[in-house]
């Protein structure tokens, strides 16, 4: 009964504090670039919503006077943002609203972030000429493209997918930045996908390349807003707590704490990505992606954890992203003295070496079936493989296991429809299967696949296999002597095994369920899992164990 009464006196005093507020009109600080104010004016109606009276003050920031200084040049932190934290010490305004990925992870004295808005889509969007666009190459942009950004953290991780690219300084607000695209100044530019977004802006004039947070690892709390009061203001606290959106506080919070282990500001080049997740059981677990460089003209790390206990957490992945261990590598495909797997592992001061313990063989057939609605390709080599003989497929519809297989597709003038992003096979088929409903479904394979994708289908008379390819042991010479194994393929695993042991002092990783179960059946009890079929995903593994 106790209990009972002071909680309803906490409510009670919380409905006063929230009255009092609502007596009185509201002042906002805001910059005045497009997007500022589009994201006042969002909270402003939030606010409305509850019943309160709302006035925005524009303010100026130091950088929106200097222009055409470089982020990097610029010294401290708050570049837009301290003029109207200054102005929320001074009263002259009761609220600020900020995007987030602004605000510096030093709080300022007095000042505290109250609530957090909505998280728009933190994607990164890379908007390409049309005549600049290459779809061959990585990332769509034709060889030596001009790119404009002036974020370090985007700078080195688009020069580590692509060396050859020039980058540019690039300023102003955002529109002004797409007409700099529009007027040649530049073959593409990166901006955010969340300014877009909320400003509604045309760019069917450009290719459009989405890089996910998991590509290009975007900055800390990319895509919401901080809500910033006063220490001690009750009475604004219980104004925005009723807009506040706690999942999203609780994951840009980890990021912050991360990032806040760090020197510098919104010019380090450092990015993470937090996710809050719930498993079959419904407890909740997070993950987590970063990417750090030490400087602006290094190769950056890639990063992934995930933990179900976000106590300590931000200390321990900070202290992972900080510690440089170089180690020894072999991975079970030939290697290839400058792809992007090699080059940032090499660069990083990894010794990297690697082959096949398999090789390949086309499978002939003679032509689709007349009744394809999609077909569905769970591997590269499938894709090589198939359009390798020139099949005659009209406009059926494609899938593929990932997003390096979507990519092997694009080598041959033709486009995914569906990308799987889960490292398990069986959630993969299933989302797969959802979306083709009775579509029949041709399954260009390996001889012998282990077929995951088409058993998650109910009706398996929907499904038709079609061997285009068959795998052949290759003798396996010497025995790799590398701190780090790395197994692409259960058939590279069973090659390898063959003739050869594993010491128990070498970590293993293994590319997908199938592999690591594979490598158990050989009785490896400890393996690494990969987050994605890609080269990232390889990264992430290799730099976070």
């Amino acid at each position: 009964m106790l209990k009972q009464v002071r909680t309803d006196r906490a409510y009670l005093y919380l409905t006063f504090l929230y009255l009092c507020a609502m007596a009185k009109k509201i002042i906002i600080g805001s910059r005045g670039s497009e997007l500022a104010l589009w994201q006042a004016n969002f909270i402003t109606r939030e606010l409305e919503k509850t019943g309160v009276k709302v006035e925005l003050k524009i303010i100026k920031t130091r950088g929106d006077k200097q222009q055409e200084e470089r982020f990097s040049e610029m010294q401290g932190q708050g570049f837009f943002t301290k003029e109207i934290e200054d102005a929320l010490l001074k009263k002259e305004i009761d609220l600020a609203v900020h995007s987030y990925k602004d605000l510096p992870t030093t709080p300022v004295k007095g000042l505290k972030v109250g609530a957090v808005s909505y998280r728009e889509d933190p994607s990164e969007l890379l908007l390409i000429r049309k005549e600049c666009a290459d779809e061959k190459r990585k990332l769509f942009l034709k060889e030596n493209a001009t790119v404009g950004t002036s974020a370090t953290r985007r700078r080195v991780q688009l020069h580590a997918y692509r060396p050859d690219i020039k980058i540019e300084d690039l300023r102003g607000n955002v529109p002004t930045r797409l007409q700099k695209l529009r007027d040649k100044k530049y073959d593409a530019i990166v901006v955010a996908s969340a300014a877009i977004e909320r400003l509604g802006l045309t760019i069917s004039d450009f290719h459009v390349e989405k890089l996910t947070p998991q590509e290009l690892v975007p900055a800390p709390a990319q895509g919401a807003l901080a809500l910033q009061i006063r220490e001690g203001d009750k009475n604004m606290q219980a104004v925005i707590e009723k807009i506040n959106h706690a999942e999203v506080e609780e994951v840009v919070s980890i990021e912050r704490k991360i990032f806040s282990h760090f020197r510098g500001g919104c010019n380090l080049p450092l990015g993470i990505y937090c996710e809050k997740h719930r498993d079959e059981t419904d407890k909740p677990f997070f993950k987590a992606w970063a990417a750090f460089a030490p400087d602006e003209k290094a190769y950056p790390r890639y990063f992934y954890f995930h933990t179900y206990e976000p106590a300590k957490w931000a200390e321990k992945i900070a202290e992972k992203i900080k510690l440089e261990n170089p180690a020894s590598i072999f991975i079970t495909r030939d290697i290839k003295e400058d792809d992007f797997f090699s080059r940032v592992l090499k660069a990083n001061k990894y010794k990297v070496s690697g082959h096949a313990f398999i090789r390949f063989k086309a499978i002939p057939f003679t032509r689709v079936p007349a009744n394809t609605e999609w077909i569905f390709f769970s591997s590269k080599h499938a894709v090589k493989y198939f359009f390798e003989q020139k099949p005659e497929i009209g406009k059926v519809k494609i899938g593929a296991i990932g997003k390096s297989t979507a990519a092997a597709i694009r080598n041959y003038g033709k486009r995914a429809d569906f990308i799987g992003y889960s490292t398990d096979t069986k959630l993969t088929g299933k989302q797969f299967a959802s979306l083709v409903k009775s579509a029949d479904v041709l399954f260009p394979q390996a001889k012998d696949s282990l077929r995951t994708v088409q058993q998650q289908f109910v009706n398996r008379a929907q499904t038709r296999d079609l061997a285009v390819y068959e795998t052949i042991q290759k003798p396996v010479e010497g025995t790799p002597d590398a701190d780090i194994m790395l197994f692409t393929s259960p058939s590279n695993v069973e090659a390898f095994f063959e003739k050869k042991k594993l010491s128990t002092s070498q970590k293993i990783i293994a590319m997908g369920d199938a592999t690591a179960h594979t490598l158990k059946q050989f009785g490896v009890k400890s393996v690494y899992l990969v987050p994605s079929f890609d080269d990232v995903g390889l990264l992430e593994t290799v730099f976070s164990i």
